[in-house]
Order: C-alpha cells, then sequence, then structure tokens
C-alpha cells in the first residue's frame, strides 16, 4: 500500500524540535509557502469543478462536500459562510463530515474508516449534482463511501487531495491533487494540506458564485445583511459601484426593501425598483445582464 507523501517525513524540519523559536517559525513558514504555488499547478482541474458547480446550481441541482477530521472541517466552514456572504440557500451547498456536527469539536477518527458512512451520507446525492469529496490521503474511507453512492446516484464526482496518487482518483470525473509534500510535523495534515484544502475551496466556491452572478465586479451583491456592521457594507458597496453619496444609496436601499442588488441596478440604470427588480428577475440575477436589457429597452 502506497503512503500518502504528507506522511512521509519532511528533511528540512529534522530538527526544528532544537531550534530557537523565531527559527522554528521560520522554517514552517517556509513550508508554508509551498503551498500557493501548488495550488497554481492544478488550476486546470479546479476549473472543471467550478464548471460542474456552477451547471449543476443553475439547474436548481446541488453540490456536497464530504470530508474527515480537518478536511471536513475545512468543507463545513466553506459551506456555512455561501449563506451569510452570497445569500446561497443552505440546501444548495451542503457539507458533510464523517461523525457529524460534533466532529467539528472533537475529533472521530473512528468515523472517518466506515465506507458505509460516507455512503449513508450521500443517500440524497442525485442526478444532477456534485459531490466533491475533500481528503488529504486521497484515500479516506468516509469519502470513497460517499464518492462511489453519488456516482452510482447519477451525480458528478470531485476529489481534493494533498496525494497525487490518491487511491479514490478513479471516484472522481475531476481529480484535484495539490502537491503540499511532507508536513513539517509528519503527518499533521491541518498544515499544509489543511491551508491547500482551504485555498482550494474558498477558490471554488467563490468562482461559482461570481460565475453565478452573485457579485457586481468585485462586489457582494447578494450578501444578507443580519446586522449592523453588514448593512453597512451594503450602503458602502453601492457608494463604490455607482460614486453616489452614501445617503443616497442608503434611500436606495430602503426603496428596494433592502435588497443591495435591487437597489444597484435602480441607481445605475435610473430607473424605478419595480422596473429593475422585474429586469433582474427575468436575466437571472445577473447585474451586467439586467444593466444591458435596460440600456436597450
Amino acid at each position: 500500500m502506497s503512503v500518502s507523501p504528507t506522511e512521509e517525513r519532511n528533511p528540512h524540519t529534522v530538527y526544528i524540535d532544537q531550534l530557537p523559536t523565531i527559527d522554528m517559525l521560520r522554517l514552517i513558514n517556509a513550508e508554508d509557502r509551498k503551498v500557493a504555488p501548488a495550488v497554481a499547478a492544478v488550476l486546470p482541474s479546479l476549473a472543471e469543478a467550478v464548471e460542474l458547480a456552477v451547471a449543476a446550481l443553475r439547474s436548481g441541482r446541488r453540490m456536497h462536500y464530504f470530508g474527515a477530521g480537518t478536511s471536513g472541517r475545512m468543507a463545513v466552514l466553506d459551506a456555512a459562510e455561501l449563506h451569510p456572504t452570497f445569500g446561497v440557500g443552505h440546501d444548495q451547498v451542503v457539507a458533510h463530515i464523517a461523525g457529524g456536527p460534533s466532529a467539528l469539536r472533537d475529533a472521530a477518527e473512528g468515523a472517518e474508516d466506515d465506507e458505509d458512512l460516507g455512503a449513508a451520507a450521500a443517500a440524497g446525492v442525485g442526478p444532477g449534482d456534485v459531490a466533491l469529496g475533500a481528503t488529504a490521503s486521497g484515500s479516506t474511507p468516509f469519502v470513497g463511501g460517499a464518492l462511489r453512492a453519488a456516482r452510482a446516484g447519477g451525480a458528478s464526482t470531485v476529489l481534493v487531495s494533498a496525494n497525487p496518487g490518491a487511491p479514490l482518483a478513479p471516484l472522481a470525473d475531476v481529480l484535484i491533487a495539490v502537491d503540499t509534500g511532507p508536513e513539517a510535523i509528519t503527518g499533521s495534515t491541518r498544515m499544509k494540506a489543511g491551508t491547500a484544502q482551504k485555498l482550494v475551496l474558498n477558490a471554488l466556491s467563490t468562482a461559482v458564485m461570481v460565475r453565478l452572478g452573485r457579485t457586481y465586479s468585485n462586489l457582494m451583491t447578494d450578501m444578507v445583511a443580519s446586522n449592523s456592521k453588514l448593512r453597512g457594507r451594503q450602503v458602502r458597496m453601492l457608494a463604490q459601484a455607482t460614486g453616489l453619496p452614501m445617503q443616497a444609496c442608503t434611500t436606495a436601499l430602503s426603496d428596494a426593501g433592502g435588497e443591495s442588488k435591487v437597489a444597484l441596478v435602480a441607481l445605475l440604470a435610473q430607473t424605478p425598483v419595480a422596473q429593475a427588480r422585474r429586469v433582474l428577475e427575468r436575466t437571472g440575477g445577473v447585474v451586467h445582464a439586467a444593466l444591458d436589457e435596460l440600456r436597450h429597452s
């Protein structure tokens, strides 16, 4: 049985326990700097995964994350932040972690070895969905069970791993294998492998949201403004996008019932809120498409 690169001993950190603190930190930082280039090397595969997810969500289907340990926690974190940031429904991007919600706080290593548990977690995955498995070693049975069941159910499958030779690769339509190499502390995949998982998932979900029209330029247009900080961010976004005074943006946001995308189109096109809302509905909520229609109407 082949060993994942994350389980190999790192020759650069053999004497880490004998170094002064600052040198120890420099050594860890030097290893961390290898992660972004490793992610850059797999961007073509990541782009394929983005297109699969965009197609699924556009057609009303879902994207599911499956993971265990650090990888599972990264998946839960990424999925949880999509609702407040981009207004995505909680049932559109769903994260499943081996051991359930309690595994976010307490390790549940036994659950990750249960392939049947992974298959059960994927029971609701169907045709047109995307199932993404996240596992540093690329061999976690829970993830394997989930991907196998998802594929049998007609879903597209993606595997995110830190092992280019991931044993579960045959279960994936798209393999995103980020070669982060041995960890600074042997086998501690919460380090480089975990950082790579976060970078990949953040990039994936952000690119999907941009492609779905949930931003205008680099501004969030669908955020859920559940507190005063986020309501202030909505107004600033409108001011940044339009160049108009804050008070005018505050008034427009109020007229739009707190829907920043509707207020944005109304301000940019100088059109009534009701018309802005109707055009956005016709154009799938994409601001540029709504503005184009208004310009030519």
